[in-house]
């Protein structure tokens, strides 16, 4: 990941985590997607089987605030962010989030907050999930 031409974050094998923060999320809600992150069973076993998670086979994570994922594009034909954090609830949340997340895994490399990121990953399948928790999780 790159901003103004300068690598900020680099991992290798591992997940990158592009995190939204909409409003009334909560720093319980933060926790509980931490765990669900480093737990979730997305890597190959043995037997080439989606059965081991990121703390279980020790890769590295990339976390990269993401605003956007918080657009609501049902109507029109520009995509609304009313429902996003204000900036400083989702800066605080977001840094939550990763300083859980270095204490439990070796490598992890954020982007910067607010700035124009240039992110490049290989997506391995490709897979992706999106993952959510609720107010109630």
């Amino acid at each position: 990941m790159t901003v103004d031409g300068a690598v900020i974050g680099k991992i290798g094998s591992g997940l990158l985590v592009f995190l939204g923060v909409e409003k009334g999320d909560t720093p319980s809600q933060v926790d509980r997607m931490l765990e669900r992150v480093l737990t979730y069973r997305v890597f190959c076993d043995a037997q080439g089987r989606m059965n081991t998670s990121l703390l279980d086979t020790k890769q590295d994570l990339l976390v990269v605030s993401q605003f956007t994922l918080a657009a609501d594009t049902r109507k029109g034909t520009r995509p609304s962010f009313s429902s996003a954090a204000a900036p400083d609830v989702a800066r605080g949340l977001y840094e939550q989030f990763v300083s859980g997340a270095s204490k439990r895994v070796q490598n992890v490399a954020t982007g910067r907050y607010g700035a124009d990121m240039k992110v490049a990953l290989v997506n391995d399948g490709p897979v992706t999930f999106w993952l959510q928790v609720s107010s109630g999780a």
